[in-house]
């Protein structure tokens, strides 16, 4: 039997026996809310080590602790919290390098937590796990700065997945630049960066995130050619099936604002009726 909101291909997650059995192997009590899992430091003193700290807001125990061993596991330490409230009192301290925040929660919910993590950082990676049914907070989400969401029930290798993609993007944006790594797509003032996960309009950067880089780069690779709202998920969210066409039209929205906000002469990203989108490039690009 596997744990509520984990798809099927998730390791199952016996609370009363598993958890029990960790801590006993190593000699200490179960992990309390709001404090790491096993062998972790105490959330203050987090970045004291190199090692990312993923800070997991969920009011559903089962997810927290399944999905905390799974992170945990994967080689990062984790923070666990029952709900926003709780979460943003530590987060006002320390901020951890990536925070995934359920959308329903007692006290205070996922978007508001994000709205909070959002108006002191614009740099920390932000996912939403959500159910299928709350497509409008999920496009909320979005437009208010969360990278990514997964819809529950989700793998946690689909998780881990997401995770360590955002994770491989900051840490490439904080190394120097070398010849040899770069892996430049350049059309007209667009110059993408398909290492760094980056990309510039004349020369000013874009705050864009992976899920935006990854659509923008779908469009930017073929100017000129339609992409369908199918075949930009599909580029866009390789791990997951569940994605609505209304979130294409948002992120596409966020892009076109983003870049306009460089140049509000900006318009080749373009929509057409009924088929999809295209990058036109200027005249003379």
């Amino acid at each position: 039997m596997c744990c509520p909101g984990l798809s099927s291909d998730s390791a199952p997650y016996r609370p009363s026996t598993e958890s029990e059995q960790l801590c006993r192997n190593r000699g200490k009590a179960l992990p309390s809310i709001g404090r790491v899992l096993p062998d972790v430091v105490e959330f203050e003193s987090m970045h004291e080590s190199e090692t990312p700290v993923v800070a997991l807001v969920d009011d559903e125990q089962n997810i927290r602790e399944t999905v905390g061993y799974a992170i945990r596991k994967a080689g990062f330490r984790v923070a666990l919290y029952a709900d926003g409230a709780e979460a943003w009192s530590s987060f006002e301290n320390t901020l951890p390098d990536m925070a995934i925040l359920d959308i329903i929660m007692p006290r205070m919910d996922g978007l508001e937590l994000c709205r909070k993590i959002r108006s002191v950082s614009e740099e920390i990676p932000l996912i939403f796990l959500t159910s299928r049914d709350e497509e409008f907070d999920r496009v909320l989400g979005l437009e208010l700065g969360a990278d990514d969401y997964l819809c529950k029930p989700f793998s946690t290798r689909e998780l881990i997945a997401r995770i360590k993609v955002l994770f491989r993007r900051m840490a490439l944006n904080s190394r120097k630049q070398l010849p040899e790594e770069e892996d430049i797509l350049t059309c007209g003032e667009l110059r993408i960066d398909r290492l760094r996960f980056t990309a510039t309009w004349r020369d000013n950067p874009l705050s864009l995130t992976v899920t935006e880089f990854r659509m923008l780069h779908a469009l930017v690779a073929q100017p000129g050619h339609v992409k369908t709202r199918e075949q930009l998920i599909r580029e866009a969210y390789p791990e997951d099936t569940y994605v609505s066409e209304r979130t294409v039209d948002t992120h596409l929205k966020r892009i076109r604002k983003k870049i306009v906000q460089t140049d509000p002469e900006f318009s080749a990203v373009e929509s057409i009726y009924g088929l999809g989108y295209r990058y036109n490039p200027p005249a003379g690009s």
